[in-house]
């Protein structure tokens, strides 16, 4: 079986900017225009409430496919911050793997969707344990095999760190795959400061401040931030709530604790692909460059995409549908 690579994705010369690839990739425009078989996954969805340990609590939705007689697995969808269960892509890539055969389980992270309730603690890219604890139980209650893991941008990292920790945690995990993952965090975080333009932070900014806000409401006898604190740029914010909500003794410190980078992936034992593009204005593609790879982790660097936009066209279907069912169900033919 030939694999769909990187190298194949060539939208049209309208669509080869990485800028617009990367407006276009959550766009509401997008959501209009996308055919109606794209939000499939929707239909006949539970909603789930899952164990992250400790008490924690996780939000989800499970959908069973009908396409076959029997499902070729489990594929779990991991969304990207600030992203949701129903955010586009993850819906899009959701429909596309129930129509190849596979039951969907689409995880929301703490304090993303409508779970700010739930946790009184905030969310931070830290909190691995318990996204590792919560698959664990997922594969519990619906022990359809293989299982198979996507992320897209926090979503492939906190997925490469979920298959990093899979073999101690025994998590039955066959496969992992990683779309624009954020690889260096204290780099990305210079680069979306320093080099992207400015709308890039005006946008993340604008959806974590509202996020935020809608955390205090949801406890509002706890004071997570003080409103001057909402007023900062990316890094000042996060330096401001690592220093009030972590036991993490500097900024420096907690970006570390999520990266990805150089050797970080040597001791892989899940099979992971790594797709990402060269002209992704968020994730500077260099990180991805110099990591260091054992031979069973795929890094794949296309030259158009954006970040976690591969946008074929005016349908505003995306490449990495068809890249990652290849993928998946190559597993399950194994």
């Amino acid at each position: 079986m030939t694999l769909p690579r990187g190298k194949d994705f060539l939208p049209p010369w309208p669509l080869r900017s990485g800028h617009i690839q990367t407006m276009l990739s959550s766009s509401g425009v997008r959501r209009l225009l996308l055919p109606k078989a794209a939000q499939t996954v929707l239909q006949n969805s539970q909603p789930m409430v899952v164990n992250g340990g400790d008490g924690v609590r996780l939000t989800g939705a499970y959908t069973m496919q009908t396409a076959q007689p029997q499902s070729r697995g489990l594929a779990v969808l991991f969304h990207g911050w600030e992203g949701s269960v129903d955010s586009t892509y993850v819906l899009q890539t959701g429909s596309r793997l129930l129509a190849d055969g596979w039951d969907v389980f689409r995880l929301n992270f703490r304090d993303h969707g409508d779970s700010h309730n739930l946790n009184e603690a905030l969310f931070h890219s830290c909190r691995i344990d318990e996204v590792v604890h919560a698959l664990n139980d997922i594969a519990q209650r619906f022990p359809s095999r293989p299982m198979v893991l996507a992320g897209f941008s926090l979503g492939g990292n906190f997925a490469l760190r979920a298959a990093m920790q899979a073999p101690a945690a025994k998590l039955p995990l066959s496969y992992a795959l990683a779309v624009c993952p954020i690889i260096d965090p204290g780099e990305g975080l210079f680069s979306l400061e320093a080099q992207a333009p400015w709308f890039y932070q005006a946008y993340f900014m604008h959806k974590w401040r509202r996020s935020l806000q809608a955390k205090q409401a949801a406890f509002p006898q706890h004071q997570y931030f003080e409103l001057a604190e909402l007023k900062q740029n990316l890094r000042g914010l996060t330096a401001s709530l690592v220093a009030r909500h972590t036991d993490f003794g500097s900024l420096e410190a907690y970006l570390d604790g999520y990266s990805v980078a150089g050797r970080a992936l040597e001791g892989m034992h899940v099979p992971c692909t790594i797709l990402t593009a060269r002209d992704d204005p968020v994730i500077p593609v260099a990180a991805f460059e110099r990591l260091d790879l054992p031979a069973n982790v795929e890094l794949d660097i296309s030259p158009y995409g954006g970040h976690c936009g591969y946008i074929r066209g005016w349908d505003m279907t995306s490449f990495t549908d068809d890249y990652i069912a290849a993928r998946f169900n190559a597993i399950a033919s194994a």
